[in-house]
């Protein structure tokens, strides 16, 4: 049986909060047949508080458990983050050493410099080393901190650490097309590499949204238009703020935009419409899963919200989006995202950061039922066919099933001669 080691600093366990994506592949490698452990920090992104290790029961997992010790941060950008990550990686290198027999690393990218720690060991054990790209740094980190000649200075390490994970990949699987094509953008490499969507698991969010139905109750009047996930600099909520406002200039007290979510900018949008007295905006903060999914399919719009600038493609709620089979108004400038949304015929793309366009075409959308409801099907229909995790996923356990199967072929070839 093949061992692999899946490392990232992100992942939801039972009882907090955040994203399923890593627990899930792991529970799927395990079903597939092999052994599998984890290896995270003892940090907890989304609290942003440190795990309580001993409350956590190894034996509810499929998967060993193994912990990194990582002293956190309170800002999702700043030095404290940088230096965290730093310590994180170190402690990375030190536990493979120490435990580190494995025939794969499957590791995220970022944070580059745990990546790295990964890589590096991978070549020196002579292993196939898998990256997970699903965000870009320092790309994404220019959104806060972007001060000519400083920036370039600051994040030099995230960039060189980047491209050194990237000259050392086996595979890549990119959570879109950019982001898998990333590594190979100053180096020309020959690996494999697939496109496999953040995504969810379907059925999970639809037993969620009906246990949860009867606690979110939306009056027959009313017409929701909605946006879940973090309120933060990439994420346009305050066009949307302003939109309701705009909506209410207009009559349409009836139209009611949801903000599900939390992060740095709530307070300051929760201000902003308060200040500005608007009513048809509310802030119902971070909600469970299963509540988000049943909010989610009772709106009647759903907003993929970004600014301008965003570096994001396909970011992990478009699959609980398309799940809930709602049309979506789309901002990010994603050229990739952008033309999906045309070519799927899930939603429609608009300029970001304008208040008129953004409610004129949540008037549009209202007004026109029948290319709503069609708009909506169609987004189910994507959601079934790319992005459910147990059909998605086995691009995954294919190729790190041929990496472990070249490389044990290689050795065997070396043996021989």
């Amino acid at each position: 049986m093949s061992k692999i080691a899946v490392i990232t600093m992100g992942v939801r366990l039972e009882g907090e909060k955040g994203y399923t994506r890593f627990r899930y592949l792991c529970d799927f490698l395990v079903d597939a047949g092999y052994e599998v452990d984890l290896i995270t920090t003892t940090f907890q992104h989304w609290e942003k508080e440190q795990r309580k290790l001993e409350s956590i029961q190894k034996e509810d997992y499929k998967f060993g458990l193994k912990f990194i010790y990582e002293p956190g941060y309170k800002k999702n950008v700043d030095l404290r983050r940088i230096h965290s990550h730093k310590v994180a990686a170190k402690n990375l290198r030190e536990l493979l050493e120490r435990e580190g027999d494995y025939d794969l690393l499957y590791a995220e990218i970022p944070p580059n410099d745990v990546a790295l720690a990964a890589a590096e060991y991978a070549k020196k054990k002579g292993i196939p080393f898998v990256a997970d790209v699903n965000d870009l740094w320092p790309e994404a980190m220019r959104m806060v901190l972007d001060v000519p000649i400083l920036s370039d200075i600051l994040f030099f390490p995230l960039q060189r650490d980047a491209e050194k994970v990237y000259s050392l990949v086996s595979g890549v699987i990119g959570t879109s097309d950019e982001y898998r094509d990333r590594p190979f953008k100053n180096q020309k490499r020959d690996v494999l590499k697939e496109t496999v969507y953040v995504g969810n698991e379907i059925k999970l969010f639809d037993k969620g949204a009906e246990e949860q139905s009867e606690f979110v109750e939306k009056p027959s009047q009313e017409f929701w238009v909605s946006y879940a996930g973090t309120i933060g600099t990439s994420y346009d909520i305050r066009t949307m703020v302003l939109a309701g406002e705009e909506l209410e200039k207009r009559g349409e007290n009836h139209i009611k935009i949801k903000i599900l979510g939390g992060g740095p900018l709530q307070e300051e949008l929760e201000n902003l419409a308060a200040e500005r007295n608007i009513s048809n905006v509310e802030f119902l903060g971070y909600v469970p899963y299963e509540r988000m999914a049943a909010y989610l399919k009772k709106s009647d719009i759903l907003v993929n919200s970004f600014v301008k600038k965003a570096p994001q493609s396909i970011v992990t709620k478009i699959g609980d989006y398309l799940a809930a089979g709602k049309v979506m108004i789309n901002t990010c400038m994603s050229p990739e995202f952008r033309n999906k949304v045309e070519k799927d015929g899930f939603g429609i793309n608009i300029e970001p950061e304008d208040v008129g366009i953004l409610a004129n075409a949540i008037l549009e959308l209202y007004r026109n039922e029948e290319q709503r409801l069609e708009m909506g099907k169609q987004a189910r229909k994507i959601a079934e066919e790319q992005f459910d995790r147990p059909k998605a996923y086995q691009k995954i356990e294919q190729l790190i099933r041929k990496l472990i199967e070249e490389n044990k072929g290689g050795k065997k070839d070396e043996t021989i001669f």
